[in-house]
């Protein structure tokens, strides 16, 4: 009895289990069998390494071929083992460097003339291997810039199962054909020319865009059509500090798994704009058969921008209370539970009414009032709580069309920076890194506590019901951000009126 090991990876959302490839020969009628709980994708499997290894001038041996995939006990999707399988069951007969074979992580779907197909979520599966101690892995061509994106590993992209078979020792001939093309990367609007410069007449809007990115802060625009609310979400992300490595490898990770050819590593922040006919699984992540990410999770580290969100269905918009709550969404299905993460900024533009002219001077609504708050209490009381700065926009007067921002995109990057690093220094000695992260008892109890003067105009907001003890705390958040942008490691009484503006359009 011969039996050959070889390694894969299984995912469940982006974490990466190492899967044992195990092929066993016996002398028992000839069969092809895979165990270990394959769905029905992997089931298939059969017939297309039958195929692929006939065509490939390795045939298969003529006797019982038992595969198992271990552990047992955890569900394993996708084409993405075919290339283990093959390789696993070919060694069964020799002719292959054993310790080659056993050492190596093998991914890639198979097609019937033997050649390498890509498959998603390569890249965190490459990084589940180098974290369990894998250092070579052999991917399809189509995938190997992005395998390459893991630090210290020994990467092969390859075009034919030919090709690893011989790279592990076999002695076969190699046809020359072409690999396999990555698929065209989907085309999407990118922030490094989108300049603030360009926006004219919202000087109060910038400014209020600046404190959201200076502490990571949710924002509501409300305002009539026109007035500039998508111009401004989408120059946010370029207004944010670049992503460190182990972001944009989390942002890739998340790409990579929902099917996105990856070929370089961004460091701008995602920008992520679902239609408002999107539904609860496409925001937060779902499927019946493979756990696919969401539009939120694709967004974390960046921006989601829900444009006309008074149009999106409300049980969508309140599955996001708790992803802006933890940072993370866990997603349950019989049998598995993926959890992907959700460390996003929320935009929110909306109308005043379903035809945006409501209150809206020289404007004639023709919205009936039922229709009005039917489309206002789309966004709840608990979700809007939520949101860390609410602002009223109008359209932009003839007196302001000659006047741009006076604040470019690189200069408003700068001043970003230096606002975060500042609370990174005030918050040295916690797990915090941005004001929006901080808890609310460190916020009234701790080292940096505002003095009960400073404090007064918060607490009497408190006190007459306009806000609930979370929006306290959040105001107070607001105004460690305002602190921090205009350089100040300690609250002023402007900051905390700044925040009460921006949070519910109090004025002290």
């Amino acid at each position: 009895m011969t039996v050959a090991r070889t390694w894969s990876v299984a995912l469940t959302g982006l974490e990466g289990t190492m899967v044992e490839v195990e092929a066993d020969l016996s002398k028992q009628t000839p069969e092809f069998r895979i165990i270990g709980l394959p769905d029905k994708a992997l089931g298939e499997a059969v017939q297309r390494v039958h195929n692929a290894c006939d065509n490939s001038e390795l045939p298969l041996p003529r006797r019982r071929l038992t595969v198992n995939l271990s552990p047992a006990g955890l569900p394993k999707q996708g084409a993405g083992f075919d290339l283990a399988i093959a390789i696993a069951s070919l060694a069964t007969e020799g002719g292959m460097d054993a310790a080659s074979v056993a050492t190596t992580v093998h991914l890639g779907e198979l097609g019937l003339d033997g050649r390498l197909r890509p498959v998603p979520g390569v890249l965190p599966a490459v990084i589940a291997a180098h974290r369990r101690g894998f250092t070579r892995v052999v991917v399809p061509e189509a995938n190997r810039r992005e395998a390459e994106l893991v630090e210290d590993m020994r990467v092969t992209g390859a075009a034919t199962l030919a090709e690893v078979a011989r790279l592990h020792g076999a002695e076969v001939d190699v046809p020359e054909v072409a690999a396999i093309p990555p698929e065209a990367p989907v085309p999407e609007e990118r922030g490094e020319h989108l300049d603030l410069s360009e926006v004219i007449g919202q000087g109060e809007a910038v400014d209020a865009l600046l404190v959201a990115a200076a502490g990571g802060h949710h924002i509501m625009m409300s305002g009539p059509p026109g007035a500039g609310k998508t111009m401004l979400a989408r120059r946010l992300p370029g207004i944010l500090p670049p992503l460190d490595r182990d972001a944009a490898l989390a942002v890739a990770s998340v790409r990579s798994l929902s099917g996105d050819p990856i070929t370089s590593l961004s460091h701008l922040p995602p920008f992520e704009a679902p239609h408002h006919t999107a539904s609860v699984a496409a925001l937060i992540g779902g499927g019946s058969r493979i756990i696919r990410p969401g539009a939120i999770a694709r967004a974390t580290e960046g921006v989601l921008f829900l444009d006309e969100a008074g149009e999106f269905p409300g049980s969508a918009l309140d599955a996001l209370r708790q992803p802006l709550e933890n940072g993370y969404i866990e997603i349950h299905r019989s049998g598995q539970t993926a959890e992907f993460p959700a460390r996003f900024q929320l935009v929110l533009a909306t109308n005043p009414c379903p035809c945006g002219d409501y209150g809206v001077r020289g404007g004639s609504c023709t919205c009936a009032p039922y229709a009005i708050r039917r489309y206002q209490s789309k966004l709840s009381g608990p979700l809007l709580d939520r949101v860390d700065i609410e602002l009223a926009m109008t359209r932009v007067s003839v007196a302001h069309m000659s006047s741009g921002s006076v604040t470019t995109t690189a200069a408003a990057r700068e001043r970003v920076i230096e606002a975060r690093d500042r609370a990174a220094w005030i918050l040295r000695d916690t797990d915090w890194r941005t004001t929006s992260q901080i808890k609310g008892s460190w916020l009234r109890q701790g080292p940096f506590a505002p003095e009960p003067a400073v404090r007064r105009p918060l607490d009497n907001a408190l006190a007459r019901g306009t806000l609930t003890l979370r929006s306290y705390d959040r105001v107070l958040r607001i105004a460690w951000a305002c602190a921090t942008l205009a350089g100040r490691d300690r609250l002023a009484l402007d900051d905390i009126g700044r925040a009460l503006y921006l949070k519910k359009g109090i004025r002290t």
